[in-house]
């Protein structure tokens, strides 16, 4: 009784969410350089997304690699449980350990072009009512660099 109860719940849970569309990406805020090292550098920064979904879910777990013009420089994690509400602009708070040496490699075409190409791969842990999923999600873009 207790495992149709389970796969009853799970099954609900799976079809209510059948039409999930992805977190919406809407903007960097408060980019702050922590400290700079000669192999590794940390950054810190607010995410801002946008949940368009008629329901709110929890999130859980990040894991991702970054890459700036197609050059990997540091991996992100987030180990907390958030809750997000339904069709709501949210921030996730984050900090990365970055690679210093990937990042100064193309510094130079960075400055004069003003603009970046991010992207970033990796899952996350979503769910509702107990029960999670990994779902995994890929972003990239061009993000402005604005220096002054």
């Amino acid at each position: 009784m207790k495992i149709f109860l389970t796969s009853f719940i799970v099954s609900l849970i799976l079809s209510a969410c059948g039409n999930t569309q992805s977190f919406v990406y809407r903007d960097i805020r408060n980019f702050k350089i922590d400290s700079i090292g000669s192999d590794h550098s940390t950054v810190s920064m607010d995410l801002i997304y946008f949940n368009p979904n008629s329901f709110g879910v929890y999130l859980k777990k990040i894991d991702c690699d970054v890459y700036v013009d197609h050059n990997y420089v540091g991996k992100y994690s987030l180990d907390t449980l958030m809750r997000i509400s339904r069709q709501s602009e949210f921030s996730i708070p984050s900090r990365m350990l970055l690679n210093t040496k990937s990042i100064f490699r193309n510094a130079f075409t960075t400055l004069l072009s003003g603009d970046l190409f991010v992207e970033i791969k990796g899952t996350a842990r979503v769910g509702k009512v107990g029960v999670f999923i990994t779902v995994p999600f890929n972003y990239s873009g061009r993000q402005k660099l604005s220096l002054f």
